[in-house]
């Protein structure tokens, strides 16, 4: 018996996919636990829609991350940092820091988690990042320390 899965379950597949089953697993379990729903012409044409949808969902987003991209690599962004005698920063920079200079200088809130440093920073100069915006997408920005 073939189901549309509603939600995702184990070693059968994820949410809005088509799976063949024994009909009294279907009937006997996934039915009743509101998993699936039995794959009949009118599901089947709301699963199509569904997915149009979806894929007009993940074109936009990605039309979105492409516009960040080519913002974020227009110019480094400027971090500063405190700074000793010899332009050896305290501490070094951190993702956090670098996720605000974004938010101040670009105007685009990126989650610190999506961003990692390359490099060790511990000197003024300019050192690379890569952001991961998800899906596969990730992109290198250069990013600058000033001191304060």
């Amino acid at each position: 018996m073939q189901v549309i899965l509603i939600q995702d379950v184990d070693n059968l597949g994820g949410a809005n996919e088509l799976a063949t089953v024994k009909n009294g697993y279907a009937r006997n379990y996934l039915i009743p636990k509101k998993l699936a729903v039995e794959a009949n012409a009118s599901n089947l044409r709301q699963l199509e829609e569904k997915q149009k949808v979806k894929a007009k969902k993940e074109a936009a987003m990605l039309a979105e991350i492409n516009k960040v991209i080519a913002v974020l690599k227009e110019s480094p962004v400027k971090v500063s940092a405190k700074t000793g005698t010899s332009g050896k920063i305290f501490g070094s920079i951190t993702a956090l820091q670098i996720a605000r200079a974004i938010r101040d200088q670009k105007g685009y809130e990126i989650d610190r988690k999506r961003i990692h440093i390359l490099d060790e920073v511990k000197e003024l100069g300019t050192y690379k990042a890569s952001v991961d915006f998800g899906n596969g997408n990730t992109t290198e920005i250069e990013f600058e320390v000033t001191g304060e």
